[in-house]
């Protein structure tokens, strides 16, 4: 089944503002929460689906991406039809990313688990990755240090000293949540909201663990292991799940988001997937032909200048770009060939020079296809 229009699951316009957008959204979210649709899949299949569209469109970057290409444009994490996770996107996540949205409305940064109680839920890292050209081609795997909060090894992230410092919390008596009945002209009304005195957690620590003083997570370092796929570009987003801060009392670890930073390549420009190079021939190769070498990806590539050529004109090396994340197959390597003009000449050069421009081969008669920019431009295309 095919995905619906974020514009159209949020309710709004494409030229909607940042701030419609999150209202839009604010409105759904309270409509179909869980708390709100106990029990009820359909409305938490339509809140995951409000969630990714709002962390589409509330996203600068992603929200172009998405105007341009539709959900072609999100890579394979936006692909796929409905009821399949929406994007991967989970409540946990939904709830760590989005929970102010719902301005204290609900629980927030954590969810209920199977007992009702809550489950905190850390935070995400984020951290840039710089890339050059050949590791992006081929995909490749780099280790980080990073600083974050990890689990209290000395409580096993419990936050007690003991395994016994643990007591029911008697205000919600280990349901990790408090309900209230009020009157109202309509009658009564109930709400369930988290317990003030344990967090949702459904019981108190009688005696906290002296290192992490109660919190289950202290400061400290990780070696993290990724696994970068081939054909990401610079400022793209990619999500470790599990590899974020480390939450309080043994909760659900934040995730690790990665932005992609391209480095520049002294040599090779970037289109997309294609890869473009600017050779600069002299007017003796252009006019007798020659043979050049070519920096690729994956080394030094030869190639043919036919006697004649004309600068503006484009070689394609099918293959030698770079991989796509949404496409199979490679792009392309593009030679852009250019006449290099001497600026100095010596009294020798110029007077060689002088007797070429008269002659008759040197002045110009160009051919239909040697006319314009945007004829060479729709052979290259083709």
């Amino acid at each position: 089944m095919s995905k619906r229009d974020y514009y159209e699951i949020l309710g709004v316009s494409r030229n909607a503002d940042d701030d419609e957008i999150k209202k839009a959204y604010r409105k759904m979210a309270i409509k179909f929460h869980p708390d709100k649709n106990d029990g009820n899949p359909a409305a938490e299949e339509k809140f995951k689906e409000a969630a990714e569209a709002y962390e589409v469109l509330s996203n600068r970057d992603k929200r172009a991406r998405y105007d341009q290409f539709g959900h072609a444009g999100m890579g394979g994490a936006a692909s796929g039809g409905g009821g399949g996770g929406f994007g991967g996107m989970n409540m946990d996540d939904i709830f760590s990313q989005f929970g102010d949205i719902f301005g204290g409305q609900f629980g927030g940064g954590s969810r209920s688990g199977g007992g009702g109680r809550r489950v905190n839920k850390g935070s995400n890292l984020r951290v840039k990755v710089k890339l050059t050209l050949e590791e992006i081609a081929t995909g490749v795997e780099k280790k980080i240090k990073v600083n974050k909060y990890i689990g209290c090894d000395k409580c096993n992230g419990s936050g007690a000293h003991s395994g016994s410092s643990f007591s029911r919390c008697s205000t919600c008596r280990g349901s990790g949540h408090v309900t209230r009945v009020q009157n109202t002209i309509l009658g009564q009304m109930q709400t369930s909201s988290t317990c003030p005195a344990c967090g949702g957690e459904g019981q108190t620590i009688t005696e906290k663990c002296k290192s992490c003083h109660g919190d289950g997570i202290v400061h400290g370092e990780d070696v993290i292991t990724l696994n970068i796929p081939a054909g990401v570009a610079d400022g793209m987003q990619l999500s470790v799940s599990g590899k974020g801060n480390a939450a309080p009392r043994g909760g659900i670890p934040g995730d690790l988001i990665l932005l992609v930073e391209e480095a520049e390549h002294d040599e090779l420009e970037r289109d997309g997937s294609n890869l473009i190079y600017n050779l600069f021939i002299n007017f003796a190769d252009a006019a007798l032909g020659t043979n050049v070498e070519i920096p690729t990806l994956e080394g030094k590539a030869k190639i043919k200048i036919d006697a004649g050529t004309q600068a503006g004109k484009m070689l394609r090396l099918k293959n030698k770009g770079l991989p796509s994340l949404e496409f199979h197959g490679k792009g392309d390597l593009i030679v852009n060939i250019n006449i290099w003009t001497p600026q100095h000449l010596s009294s020798d050069e110029k007077k060689l020079m002088e007797k070429l421009r008269e002659s008759t081969n040197f002045k110009p008669h160009p051919g239909k296809k040697d006319r314009g920019f945007f004829n060479r431009m729709k052979e290259y295309f083709e």
